[in-house]
């Protein structure tokens, strides 16, 4: 269910990418690939099918990296409610920033955000993109905590 639930995020992000138009800052790519690593812990865990301890484990690796996520959107949900005068600047593109400098800078863009991070491109029901994915990356965490006292995992 996890994987599944991560394999539909990115496919709505992809959606909202190629058919509305709407371009990632770095901060939403941030949010993508973690969301992509954190479907991965679930789908490594299903295959494994680990006894308690293995579930245990695997339970805690995902919601770590749920959570890294979280910071993510939450720091960008921060970025987008900046006053407009604090917001930074915007930078070049991604993939002149890969071309021209070096990782650790385009890491460092990557996870803290630039001026095209706090515009508001989309909103649904009164929350942006990142206030939903920062709601999924929470729900993502409590779901692979859950897997410790699931009945129906544990193995005895």
């Amino acid at each position: 269910m996890g994987f599944l639930s991560c394999c539909c995020l990115l496919m709505a992000g992809a959606y909202l990418q190629f058919a509305e138009k709407l371009e990632p800052c770095p901060l939403c790519i941030s949010q993508r690939i973690a969301i992509f690593l954190t479907g991965i812990s679930f789908l490594v865990a299903a295959i494994h099918n680990p006894k308690q301890t293995g579930i245990t484990v695997y339970a805690i690796l995902g919601a770590i990296i749920a959570l890294c996520g979280a910071s993510i959107s939450a720091r960008h949900i921060w970025l987008q409610h900046l006053p407009p005068d604090k917001v930074p600047e915007c930078s070049p593109g991604l993939e002149f920033v890969f071309q021209n400098f070096p990782i650790s800078n385009t890491l460092k863009l990557m996870l803290n955000g630039t001026g095209e991070c706090a515009k508001i491109d989309w909103t649904l029901l009164g929350f942006s993109i990142p206030e939903w994915t920062l709601l999924a990356f929470l729900a993502l965490a409590i779901l692979s905590l859950v897997q410790i006292w699931n009945p129906k995992t544990s193995r005895y």
